[in-house]
């Protein structure tokens, strides 16, 4: 005997296969959107990464995820691809994993290499995003994108010249609990240079780690003044 499923029953099914393919085409679309919503919640919890293990784990699975995503949004390329992923590993092992906390050469190679991943990815946006086409509002999540990586990945650099040269960081005691800078101070500061805002509490001491952050702080300003010149440019309207 044949049990006929219900008419009802196959309707519902298949308008639930059809709202999951819909939502998973808009996700494929909005590919920068989702790499931006992983790097800014990962900004957002940084400060409360080590104060739980539910912290801990969580904010590994977003950064493994960030990482993920940030392969995924050059797969427009099968070249760019792979060079992406063997470039995340060391990625994943310096921030996911985090095993490079000594001036060991693997130890900062693998921050290098991190670094060298973040700009990868950032050149590959860049180029996909600055490009002729009219810009929309992934392309405009995509230039976010840019922004919250070049502040990690100058993070890296920080971190590895503290390796390299210990206390090319000062930390204010007043308004500090540690002595020793960590990568939470490192983003910190990072963001603040590029944003122009100023880190209160740290200070960069060495020349090395002062240089680099006039690099960082000329790098956001004429970011932003690139990118407000492209929207204006594309969104003028044609004159008589």
């Amino acid at each position: 005997m044949v049990t006929q499923v219900p008419k009802e029953t196959r309707q519902t099914k298949t308008a639930a296969q059809s709202v999951l393919s819909h939502v998973t085409a808009s996700l494929v679309q909005r590919k920068y959107f989702l790499l931006f919503l992983f790097l800014l919640t990962s900004l957002i919890l940084y400060p409360y990464a080590e104060n739980s293990a539910f912290g801990y784990y969580a904010f590994r699975i977003l950064g493994s995820t960030a990482i993920l995503l940030s392969v995924y949004v050059v797969s427009f390329r099968r070249s760019l691809v792979i060079v992406a992923l063997l470039l995340a590993v060391p990625a994943f092992v310096q921030r996911v994993l985090n095993l490079s906390t000594d001036a060991s050469s693997l130890s900062i190679l693998s921050i290098v290499l991190s670094f060298v991943f973040d700009v990868f990815i950032v050149v590959a946006i860049f180029r996909r995003v600055f490009g002729p086409r009219q810009p929309t509002a992934e392309t405009i999540f995509g230039a976010l994108c840019i922004y919250l990586l070049a502040g990690f990945g100058f993070a890296s650099i920080y971190g590895m010249i503290e390796i390299i040269r210990p206390h090319a960081f000062y930390l204010n005691p007043v308004t500090n609990l540690h002595t020793a800078p960590n990568r939470l101070d490192f983003v910190y500061y990072s963001f603040a240079t590029l944003t122009s805002l100023g880190a209160n509490g740290i200070v960069a001491v060495s020349a090395e780690a002062r240089q680099v952050a006039v690099i960082e702080a000329i790098i956001g300003v004429l970011y932003l003044a690139v990118l407000i010149t492209r929207l204006v440019g594309a969104y003028r309207l044609p004159t008589a």
